[in-house]
């Protein structure tokens, strides 16, 4: 069967290579120049790079770079099992995760950790360790997603915590939706955490061009720079590149990866009513703020720092060279600040000038010597890459199969009740897969 998957993300690659191992003739089309989607990395430009930071450093970068911070947890299984298949090589460490409180940071990955930690009282981090550890362990998430977080943690954990920690993070991460957020969605989080965490060798680029690689070996095609603008289902599904050219091409069966607003823009003859149904799905960008130093950052060897502070302007702070070596990178020390937004809120539209000069004064709270060692930083930014999980959300999820005949849409609105990532990208690209017969 000739099959058309639009879009060369984990979900769609997966499932190109799914369809490809029973037999299908499979095309990929990707308006990038690289696959990987939401975990697309990239390099610095020549005249971007710094000189050498230390003796013997190379003036590049071995690896590539993610755009947006990824890692996997240990027991994401669809895709460490992807990289098992086509063997990829994958690197396992156990990074150390922080917390900032009070403008202090404490590290926080482990129970011992919880009851040393000084801001709450032995009741406090006693009760807390008890309603993480009823969410960790309970197999059943439907009965949660009735309830918002927001209502159930402080009564779960006791108001100091909640408002200490959790209702901070939730606040920095969903913003005005933070109230709305279903108790399903925070136990997933709690869930699915391991201690060690999972990275491919060379990021995730060039695990993404491995398995394009190994989809091209099979037979199957992957065209690069080619956007999909339009899509018409009758019988055959056509497929045109674009408004202004008579490109087009036929395929039995099509398979959509894209974001919801994305695919509402190319398939004009969707039903009024189905449209209405996507459009109920909200969603965050993400803006990343990416810094290239000489010293670290997070002077205690953290990975990750989530910033418990409702008035931060950064949500977390991911020293990713505190968890691959630094040798990767020209020896430079790679930092991300991480937030996710709503496509009309202010830092969406600033550049990286403005956007670090909003950053730096709370950047020096943590670390006031930190512009001494700065090389560069990069912003990049993604209209779309956290779902709101409001409550009840398994009611209005929409389906694998569209209203369009032989037109499937797989995306991470579809991830539930685990959180968006790539691991559950391949999950969902194998998923959609299998539908096809």
């Amino acid at each position: 069967m000739r099959i058309a998957v639009i879009g060369a993300g984990f979900t769609g690659l997966s499932c190109a290579y799914t369809l490809l191992k029973t037999g299908h003739n499979v095309t990929v089309f990707e308006k990038d120049p690289s696959p990987g989607g939401l975990a697309i990395g990239f390099k610095p430009a020549r005249h971007q790079l710094s000189p050498k930071t230390n003796a013997g450093g190379d003036e590049h970068w071995k690896w590539s770079l993610e755009k947006h911070y990824h890692h996997w947890f240990t027991n994401d299984n669809s895709v460490l099992s992807l990289a098992d298949e086509i063997g990829y090589d994958v690197i396992t460490k156990r990074p150390k995760t922080s917390v900032f409180i009070d403008s202090r940071i404490y590290q926080l990955d482990s129970p011992s950790n919880l009851l040393t930690l000084p801001s709450l009282t032995t009741l406090d981090k006693l009760r807390m360790a008890s309603a993480l550890a009823s969410l960790r362990y309970n197999p059943f998430w439907k009965p949660l997603e009735k309830i918002k977080a927001a209502v159930a943690l402080p009564k779960m954990m006791g108001d100091a915590p909640y408002k200490k920690i959790w209702e901070p993070l939730l606040v920095s991460k969903f913003g005005r939706y933070s109230s709305e957020i279903s108790l399903a969605w925070f136990w997933a989080r709690i869930k699915k955490r391991t201690p060690s965490l999972a990275y491919p060798r060379g990021g995730f680029l060039e695990f993404a061009n491995a398995l394009v690689a190994k989809i091209e070996e099979m037979g199957g095609k992957v065209h690069f720079n080619k956007e999909v603008a339009e899509l018409k289902s009758n019988g055959n599904v056509s497929l045109k590149f674009s408004l202004q050219s008579r490109e087009i091409k036929d395929f039995e069966k099509v398979i959509v990866t894209l974001p919801s607003f994305f695919f509402l823009k190319i398939a004009h003859d969707l039903p009024q009513d189905y449209k209405n149904k996507l459009l109920m799905l909200k969603g965050l960008g993400a803006a990343n703020l990416i810094l290239r130093l000489k010293k670290p950052f997070l002077t205690d060897g953290a990975y990750w720092l989530s910033v418990c502070d409702k008035k931060s302007p950064i949500m977390a702070i991911v020293e990713h060279t505190n968890f691959m070596d630094k040798k990767f990178y020209n020896n430079e020390r790679i930092v991300y600040l991480g937030n996710y937004l709503p496509h009309d809120h202010p830092y969406m539209k600033m550049g990286p000038e403005e956007l670090m000069k909003v950053y730096n004064p709370y950047l020096k709270k943590i670390n006031p010597t930190y512009r001494l060692s700065l090389i560069a930083y990069h912003l990049f930014k993604v209209p779309f890459a956290q779902p709101i999980i409001p409550v009840n959300y398994s009611k209005i999820i929409p389906p694998f199969e569209t209203p369009l005949k032989n037109v499937y849409l797989a995306n991470i609105q579809q991830v539930y009740p685990w959180d968006r990532g790539t691991n559950y990208a391949v999950e969902l690209g194998e998923k959609v897969a299998r539908l096809i017969k």
